[in-house]
Order: structure tokens, then sequence, then C-alpha cells
């Protein structure tokens, strides 16, 4: 080697000139492409040296043309070295290449783990434009804020709420014009309204709900005046039982469970039920045939009066209607009387879209219910004023220079005082391709029930995003701290405190347990009550301030910077922000619950294997994923969207394939409801315990039943499978066993 750089210099030296080409980028009309320019070597140089083509011989028969005069020798030197100069010349610049290329992927903030553990850095690069240039996370979000501060979201709470909004009615109908004509006069790209036919139910006024007193011979007797004639519960079985009263507090499993092992029987009876926690399907599938619970709530204050007998309810299932404790019953009987009726109602969703600049045909959709039975403040008059304030800030945005990379879908629901009627239907209407098209949706309903504690209900995907967001945030009562300062202050494990599943009565959880789209829904909540006015006529702009204590622009400003940034993240990030990894702690966490009876199992020739063999098929998936994102090429945009579509369905392969979406709607086999879903069959394993002769083969039709496990074991295995080997990428990439 010394002997060949000696030779390379000789050869420098003996060189008349010199020259180098340097090439350097050009902005402009050429930008992109490479300009060259000579440098000389020496001063005043008019003339420059050129490489020439260097040709090989062998030696020359004889015979043949005279050979050329020889070389001068350092010319023969450096054609001897020349092959040597250009090896040496590649290794060198070969180490270089790898080495700059570790060093440029371990300092890349953009990619590779930000994919599933999101960056705090203030720089966060959400994306690179190339072509427009850089945009960094905190120029969006300062831009965001200064729109966002400029709303009046406390006046729109109150005129909203004092406004009449029943699904159908006149007022409902005013309404849908003033917002839609808001959207239009925003910089949206799409602004639109779609209308529903639906069967909805409602007092019948000819033949009023009624509620009579029953003697002990059985004769009815006078009717019980209602606290509210108005007040109903939609979807009551119509006709009249009678029975004796039974206080069930909120009529959960666990109420039911409670009453009988106080010794209170609640079959055959009426129950009184408390608004709240759950949804008013829920309290009536789960007391049915009994009586339809809510349907007592109008006469509250009157059954209460009557003093029920018997035990004294534990002390959290009391309530302030009166001085003295509530008892459990029963009390006298009653004749309950339902005659609603269910009539077709037109509903109308609202629509405004900001089309994305590079997947345009991938929604990040937001959504409020907009209908109210009463004044609604809480209910849905909040989520609208949030979400016409966020298609206020967002337009300015555009109007600004702003354009996200995916389409953001701004969404006003009717009908849901109905049990999410505007949402279900929509849902119906795209569920073959919503999995395709839907990153993500944000719901704002239910977002201000107090200030104290602050809960997201979501879909595990969104864990880690929601984490980084809640630390961008200003705790809207506790100055000097963030959300999340504020969260891990009370207890360590934020998760634990703030994560919790999707409700049933919420419009997100169909989005996931029906269609497969990840969803969250935000709410702050009182610490030691919940909000007492909710689904009811008390539910007003004046009480809810005075809960929150003066408060509600302060939390609805924060839900309204949560929801934003949550926004800004998603439609902007150049890979989706999803922690798919998370599904795999999921499992996990079900499986040890699942490992509680592999004692009784084993007993029975039974083994649940296959589960955890498919569980580590799935997170072998994610880090293999995670892997080639870390390692691909970030400008690559065929890649890029590749990976966002694997990313974006993940919560879609959990939706069960093997039941029928008619017979099993919710088909999600940790959120949904059905024989197929890992809930289920967590309940028919605890059977085992419970069977009376506790033997291996005793089974009956309400005990443990082998083929029954057999058959939810292999729907759920295969469905996680599936997750697993979609989440692999291609056929031939996939090398699980099946």
């Amino acid at each position: 080697m010394e002997r060949l750089w000696g030779l390379f210099q000789r050869a420098q030296q003996l060189s008349p000139r010199s020259s180098q080409t340097v090439y350097q980028r050009v902005e402009g009309p050429r930008k992109g492409h490479l300009e060259e320019e000579e440098e000389d070597g020496e001063e005043g140089a008019e003339t420059l040296a050129h490489f020439c083509p260097m040709e090989l011989r062998g030696p020359e028969p004889l015979g043949s043309r005279p050979r050329q005069p020889n070389l001068i020798p350092w010319a023969a030197a450096g054609r001897r070295a020349a092959p040597y100069l250009v090896l040496t010349a590649l290794l060198i610049f070969t180490g270089a290449f790898l080495l700059g290329y570790v060093a440029f992927r371990g300092s890349c903030q953009a990619c590779g783990d930000s994919v599933l553990v999101v960056s705090e850095d203030v720089n966060y690069e959400p994306d690179l434009d190339f072509h427009q240039g850089r945009l960094y996370w905190s120029d969006l979000q300062a831009m965001f804020l200064q729109f966002l501060g400029e709303g009046r979201l406390e006046d729109t709470i109150r005129q909203t709420s004092l406004r009449e909004r029943v699904a159908g009615s006149a007022g409902m109908a005013a309404l849908t014009q003033d917002i839609r004509a808001a959207l239009s006069r925003q910089k949206l790209d799409h602004v639109w309204t779609d209308t529903h036919y639906v069967g909805l139910q409602f007092p019948d006024p000819a033949h009023p709900n009624t509620l009579h007193w029953v003697d002990e011979a059985g004769k009815v007797g006078e009717q019980l005046p209602l606290e509210d004639p108005d007040v109903y519960c939609p979807y009551s079985a119509i006709g009249n039982v009678t029975g004796e009263l039974v206080y069930a507090h909120y009529g959960r499993p666990e109420d039911l469970q409670d009453l009988r092992a106080r010794g209170v029987d609640p079959v055959g009876r009426l129950l009184l039920v408390r608004v709240g926690v759950i949804s008013f399907a829920q309290k009536s599938q789960r007391t049915s045939p009994r009586t339809h619970p809510s349907q007592a709530c109008p006469a509250s204050r009157q059954c209460m009066d009557m003093k029920l007998k018997g035990p004294v309810a534990p002390q959290e299932w009391q309530g302030s209607l009166l001085g003295s404790p509530y008892h459990l019953g029963p009390g006298p009987r009653l004749r309950l009387v339902v005659n609603n009726h269910r009539t077709s109602t037109p509903i109308n969703n609202i629509f405004g879209c900001i089309e994305g600049r590079s997947e345009p045909d991938h929604y990040v959709v937001i959504g409020a219910q907009r209908d109210a039975w009463g004044p609604g403040a809480a209910k849905s008059a909040v989520g609208t004023a949030i979400l016409l304030e966020l298609v206020r800030t967002f337009s300015s945005m555009v109007s600004n220079g702003f354009r996200p990379r995916r389409s953001l879908l701004f969404i006003s629901w009717d009908g849901g005082d109905f049990g999410s009627v505007g949402s279900t239907e929509w849902l119906e209407g795209y569920l073959s391709v919503l999995h395709l098209k839907a990153v993500v949706y944000v719901s704002l309903d239910n977002a201000v029930l107090g200030d104290d504690k602050f809960h997201a209900k979501t879909s595990p995907l969104l864990t880690s995003l929601i984490e980084s967001v809640l630390k961008q945030v200003d705790s809207p009562n506790h100055s000097g701290q963030t959300l999340y300062e504020q969260v891990v202050f009370t207890n360590p494990s934020w998760d634990a405190e703030v994560i919790r599943p999707l409700p049933m009565d919420s419009s997100a959880y169909s989005f996931t347990a029906f269609v497969g789209v990840p969803a969250v829904e935000f709410s702050f909540m009182e610490d030691d009550q919940a909000y007492p006015f909710l689904h009811t006529k008390e539910d007003t702009y004046e009480n809810l301030h005075k809960v929150l204590q003066g408060r509600l622009p302060a939390v609805a400003q924060a839900v309204a910077q949560l929801a934003g940034q949550l926004l800004i993240r998603l439609s902007h990030d150049r890979l989706l922000p999803l922690d798919f990894g998370r599904y795999g702690d999921v499992v996990l966490r079900h499986i040890g619950n699942l490992n509680e009876f592999s004692g009784d199992l084993k007993a029975r020739g039974l083994t649940l294997q296959w589960v955890y063999s498919a569980r580590g098929d799935y997170i072998r998936a994610a880090e293999k994923l995670r892997q080639e994102i870390y390692s691909s090429e970030e400008r690559d945009e065929r890649l890029t969207r590749m990976y966002n579509v694997r990313i974006m369905r993940v919560e879609f392969y959990f939706l069960s394939q093997y039941v029928s979406p008619a017979d099993s709607p919710f088909r999600h086999i940790f959120m949904g409801r059905g024989d197929h879903t890992l809930g289920a069959l967590l309940d028919h394993l605890r059977l085992l315990r419970s069977n009376s002769s506790g033997t291996p083969g005793a089974t009956s039709s309400t005990g443990f039943q082998e083929s029954r496990f057999r058959r939810q074991l292999a729907l759920l295995t295969w469905t996680l499978q599936g997750a697993a080997n979609a989440l692999s990428g291609d056929v031939w990439n996939i090398d699980n066993n099946f």
C-alpha cells in the first residue's frame, strides 16, 4: 500500500497541471440537478487535463504492427497502479457511506421507532415535505393554538343549549340549516348533508304512559302523578306489567347479583334504576323481561317517597332525593303501562371536509352529537361547540398555508339520543369500505362532565399518541402543569388512571366494534360523583357551569386542544402514529386471565396452546413491521403508503370474519359482543368452577359445555392468527404455521 501511495504522489509531482470536478446543487427551475464546475489547481492555467480510457493489452504477436514508443516512467507506473487506486477509492467510499448511513439513521427524528413511541421533542418533524420545505411540530402547534384562542366556545355552548333540537323536530331542522351554513362559510373543500329516514319512538299524546297503584287483591287503583309526563325511554316494549317495586341502582349485572346476595330477588318485579353509567339499551337488555327500568324514572321521587321496605341499600347506592336512607325493597305493587309509538323520522348528518394533499382517500374523522331531548348542555352542546371551533381553526390554518397529508372529515350527528342512530346509519351505509378509508374516529360527546379527572375511552392503538398529546396540553385546573403531569401526580401508571374501554352507548364504540376503525372519546369528570343531570331536562348550561364552578370555558378549551393536536398528528404525520404493537400486550393481559383455568382444562384434556401460539405470531409480526419501517427509505412514497395501509387496518383485523354482521354486528374479539369474543370465552370458562358435580364430564344447559368451548376457542384463535398474518404483509412473507 505504501508503494502505491508513493507512486501516486510521484505522478502528481510530475504532472504539469491538475484539475478537479466539483458538483453543486442548483436552486430554481433546475432544482434537484447537479451543475458541474471546473476548479483549476493552479492559478492562470488555461487547459485542463482529462482522464482517458485505459486499455489493457496482452503480448502482441509476431508480425503485428510496430509497437508504440515507450511511455515515460511515471506514466507507466501510473498505468500499473491505476486498478489498485480504483479499488482503494471504492473501499474508502463504501466505508464512509456505511458510516454516514448508520450515523444518519441514529439521528433521524421522523423515522424508526417514532411509529410506535411518539417523539416528545418540540422540534419533532411530523412530516417532511420535500417539495414545500420542512414543517415542524412546534410550528403547527403554535399556529393551531393561535387560531384556536380566537374562538368563543362558551357562547356557542350557551346558545346551542337554549335551542330545541329533538331529532325530527322543526327546531332541529333550523339548527341543521344554521350549522351547514356556518361550515359553508369556512375554507372547506366539501360541505354536504345526508338524510336518513329511521323509525324513532315517541310518546303517544292520545295514550300517555301511566303508573298505577295495585292493591293486595290485584285490583288497579289510582294513577300516580308523574314528575314529568314527557320524559320517556325510546325503544321500550309496548304493553303493561305489574309487580312489586325493587331498587336496582344502575341496573348493571353486578347490581342484580348484589341484590340477590342481599336476599332480594329481582325476577318478576318492577325495577327502579338510576340514569347513567350504562346506556338505556343495556339497562333494558340486562333487566328484561322484568320491565323497562327507565320507564319508572319520571316517577322516581314518588317511588322513593313510598319508603321502600327491605334491607338498606349499600352506601354507594345512596342518593340525595330523601333525607332518610334508600332501601332495596320490595315495595308496593304497581302497574306500568307503556304506549309509545314508532314513526318514520328524517334525521340529517352534516359533513365538512378538508382534502389531504398526499393521501386524500384516507380520512381522519371527528364528530359530535347535535340533538338532545332537553337542553343537553353536557350531552351535546359542548361537543357541537368544540366541533364548530375546530372547523373554524383548521380552516384558518388552511388559509395560512397548512395542508394536511390526509383528509379531515368533520361530522355533526343527528339522532344521538336514540342510540347513536345517525352515526350507525352512516356506518351501515359504508360498512364495506370504511375500514379502507377511515384512519381514526374522534368523538366529542360527553367531553365535559366535570374537571377533576380525565379519561380517554379508546382503542389500544391510540394509547401512545394520547400520552404524547397529554404532555402538550395544559391542565385546566392545575396551574403550571400539563394534563400528563396532573395525571401522574395521582397515579404514576398514567394509562391505568386515564385509559378506559369504549362504552357501548358512545358513537365511537360502533366505529371500532362494528366497522374496525380505532376510536377515542375524551371525558373530563368529577372525582367524587358522576354528573347528575346527564339525560335529564336539568342538563342546562347553568347547572353545568355550576358543577364546574366557573371553569367550563377552560375545560372545553382543553378538550379542543387535545382533539386538535391529535388531529394534526393523525392527518399530517408521514407515518401513522398508531401503536400496532399494543395489541400484543392486550392479548398477554387476557391470557393471564385464561391461565387461571389451565388446570381445569387440562383435567378435561383441553388446552389453550393455540391461543398462545397465535399471540406469539402477532408479536413477531408487529416487531417485523417495526424493523421494516425502521430500515426503509424515508423518501419512498410508495413504501410509506404501503406501511400506512397496513397500520390503519390493524383494528379491522380483529373483527371476526367467521360470524355474520347481521347476527353479531359487533364482531371485534376484544371489544365486541357475542360468543366469538374473548370476554365470552372467559365467562364460559368461569362455569368450570360452578358445576355442581365438579367432574370432568359434567355439563348442563347452564354449565360448561366442551363443544361450545372448542368452537369459541377456534373462532378466537383464527381471528388472532389472521391478524398476525395480515400484519406480516404479503403472503410470501408469512412463515407462520397454521
